[in-house]
């Protein structure tokens, strides 16, 4: 069994486990309805974290994306309210920003050596500063577009569930993170940069170009979560996705990547959120608990994780000493 790959298994087998305990106790957990409703509640997360498992494979964070999640709302709000562009046209804006703005930032960590967690810890309150300068207060999304396309888009499922068109793009990007890490030479390149940079130069890796692109993506992905954040809850807010940043790290690390950079899984991600999703619902179901047990559950959670990642790595010194 590859080791790297233990804590997506784990993962797995704790995600099954959990649902099975949820089945028992609430049998209509097992219902369309619900799984289509985890996918919906939680498709914004799903988007965001599939462009930070990029981020973090490649040994880097990214602090930015819950205040460009904000900015986005605010931006397309904003836009449709005063411009009268389409939504299609404002959306194609926004990424456009989005991408430029993570790309400055890979810029920056790269031309200058600096910590990513100083330079997207400033994008975090230039984006959410930028939120606010376009408005203060929150901005309804009135729009026949909105209302008539994305919003009531959605395919009814056996059982009466709805796979709902926001939940369909977090399984696209879901699918398109998979291809773009495990599939491309991109990919190969960000997982070689997450074993150091040195080792990166050796194996032919343009350092600062690739660097560039993760954050570029992780801002594209950041982008559309916003879009879909919109959809979600129909209006822009400044103050929204306060913390969005720390929880997609959560769920990353969850899903079985390494914070160090260099192994983890796409997939894993989106394990981690049905995870997230599934502990929300189970509290829902009870009714009786409070909502601060999500927080408490997945801070456990967290944990185990890392002190699993910890003994990974010292597994891996031993074989190599062994080998050696």
């Amino acid at each position: 069994m590859n080791a790297r790959a233990l804590p997506l298994y784990a993962t797995i087998a704790i995600f099954l486990i959990a649902y099975l305990i949820c089945y028992i106790q609430f049998p209509a957990m097992l219902s369309t309805r619900v799984i289509g409703n985890l996918l919906t509640d939680n498709a914004y997360l799903g988007v965001v974290a599939v462009g930070m498992t990029i981020v973090i494979l490649s040994g880097g964070i990214d602090l930015s994306v819950g205040s460009v999640i904000a900015f986005s709302g605010v931006f397309i709000a904003v836009m449709l309210r005063d411009t009268g562009l389409h939504p299609l046209i404002v959306f194609v804006l926004l990424l456009a920003v989005t991408t430029a703005f993570g790309a400055a930032m890979g810029g920056l960590i790269h031309g200058l050596a600096m910590p990513p967690f100083i330079v997207t810890l400033a994008g975090m309150f230039l984006a959410r500063g930028a939120a606010y300068m376009l408005t203060i207060d929150s901005v309804p999304i009135d729009h026949t577009f909105y209302d008539d396309v994305l919003q009531d888009a959605y395919y009814r499922m056996p059982g009466g569930g709805r796979l709902t068109l926001i939940g369909v793009v977090m399984l696209l990007s879901v699918a398109g993170g998979m291809t773009l890490a495990h599939r491309t030479r991109f990919g190969t390149a960000v997982y070689a940069l997450g074993g150091g940079q040195q080792t990166a130069r050796l194996m032919g890796v343009a350092v600062g170009r690739t660097t560039v692109l993760i954050y570029a993506f992780s801002g594209l992905m950041a982008g559309l979560s916003g879009i879909v954040f919109s959809i979600y809850t129909g209006s822009g807010y400044p103050l929204a996705t306060v913390g969005t940043e720390l929880t997609a790290i959560a769920t990353v690390v969850i899903g079985g990547t390494i914070l160090t950079g260099g192994a983890g899984y796409v997939f894993g991600t989106l394990v981690g959120v049905m995870t997230m999703g599934l502990i929300q619902t189970y509290i829902v179901f009870d009714g009786s608990l409070s909502s601060w047990w999500t927080k408490i559950v997945i801070g456990l959670l967290l944990l185990l994780f890392i002190l699993l990642q910890k003994g990974l790595l010292i597994f891996g010194r031993k074989q190599r000493d062994i080998a050696a």
